[in-house]
């Protein structure tokens, strides 16, 4: 779950307002993001990554929305049918530090994130 991000050089940061989660599957090769308004809806977004060394980037296929009781609504986002893996030249994170409870990351924006490791939100 997504808690911190720091701009640049850490001079400005923020704790993160919502529920954001983040599900790495590394033998997968599968990622999702998503953000949980609880009974209100969530948002998703899933895809492939490529995870070499400290460096984990990714290629959102489609997204989800989820409004109150309703069945999720799916979109495909086109980026998923040239099959390529996914490089530098895509949205990445440059791991600092992994435990089992923590995680940190840069983005390829610059801008530093900090997890901490949840339960699967349904």
């Amino acid at each position: 779950m997504l808690i911190f991000t720091a701009k640049g050089r850490l001079e400005k940061g923020q704790y993160f307002p919502v529920t954001a989660v983040q599900r790495f599957d590394a033998a997968g090769k599968r990622i999702e993001n998503g953000v949980y308004l609880g009974p209100i809806g969530c948002l998703t977004f899933e895809g492939r990554l490529s995870w070499k060394k400290k460096i984990l980037a990714f290629i959102f296929e489609r997204v989800r929305i989820k409004v109150g009781p309703f069945g999720p609504l799916e979109i495909g986002l086109g980026s998923g049918d040239d099959g390529r893996e996914p490089s530098t030249k895509d949205p990445f994170f440059v791991w600092f530090y992994v435990d089992e409870e923590i995680a940190v990351a840069q983005g390829r924006g610059g801008g530093v994130a900090y997890w901490c490791r949840c339960q699967r939100v349904p």
